[in-house]
């Protein structure tokens, strides 16, 4: 037999009903699935399958465990690099797994320290999980709307309230959009990032999270409509780039009509090129 472990797994269908499989696994180490009687086989409790996408997949295993109690609240999750091992798939894939666990308010994500469990109290104030709305062309409209009300208002309030610190984090985050412009993975990262700094200097805790929560329900639901592209574009990338920074001029100037203005702006341009994709 070629390199790797034969694992047998039982699969319940129903009352009395069960069939055999045999998998050969590269790594066993990486399998976690129901319970085991014995060494080399485990039993999984078929379900009905919802979702089609990796992440979708990875994302709802993630979530059974905190959902079980298996991941506490307050407990670290394994980095990136870890679960994209342990999953075998690109860090990409793991990323957007943890953007629809933090929209369903499982997580939290802290940008250089990785992501948490969320406790019960953290989660009181958000938006449904992500797995209740059903990513229509309905949906992805009314959230681009209700993120323009939170974004606009939220842009106004960190003008008036920023602070050095949170001037510097925008100048980071600025810098790094410039430099990667045309990469899609870092484009993305960064715009999420820029948006959660912007949460952050409202220093409003209740903003904070409900800017964060529908932020992270948009970045998940985009999804469906290819939002990468609009990073891999250069020349739309270095237009999303100078709007980012005309929001930062504002706040800085501690302008915040002109950071409303700004914000709005950029949220409009965002919402003719998801429009544009959600119509093919």
């Amino acid at each position: 037999m070629p390199g790797g472990v034969e694992w047998t797994v039982w699969v319940w269908e129903g009352p009395g009903t069960r069939s055999r499989l045999v998998v050969l696994l590269e790594n066993p180490g990486i399998m976690n699935i129901g319970g085991n009687d014995r060494q080399g086989e485990s039993w999984l409790e078929i379900q009905k399958i919802r979702t089609h996408k990796i992440y979708e997949a990875i994302a709802e295993q993630i979530k059974e465990q905190i959902v079980s109690g298996g991941l506490k609240p307050g407990e670290k999750l394994p980095s990136t690099k870890e679960l994209s091992e342990r999953f075998q798939v690109g860090r990409s894939t793991v990323r957007e797994a943890l953007s629809a666990l933090k929209a369903m308010g499982l997580v939290e994500i802290h940008q250089g320290e990785g992501s948490y469990v969320r406790s019960i109290e953290s989660r009181d104030v958000g938006l449904p999980e992500f797995d209740s709305l059903l990513m229509s062309k309905e949906t992805v409209l009314e959230l681009i709307e209700a993120r323009k009300a939170l974004e606009i208002a939220g842009a106004g309030m960190a003008a008036e309230k920023r602070t050095d610190e949170d001037l510097r984090k925008f100048e980071a985050v600025l810098k790094r959009m410039e430099a990667y412009l045309g990469d899609e993975e870092e484009g993305e990262r960064s715009d999420i990032e820029f948006h959660l700094i912007l949460s952050e200097a409202t220093h409003n805790s209740i903003m904070v999270r409900l800017i964060d929560s529908i932020s992270s329900q948009m970045q998940t639901a985009i999804r469906e409509t290819r939002r990468l592209e609009m990073y891999a574009n250069r020349q739309v990338s270095i237009r999303l780039w100078q709007e980012h920074q005309a929001v930062y001029e504002a706040i800085r100037g501690q302008n915040a009509a002109a950071a409303q203005e700004q914000m709005g702006r950029h949220l409009a341009h965002v919402e003719q090129i998801l429009l544009k994709f959600l119509k093919k």
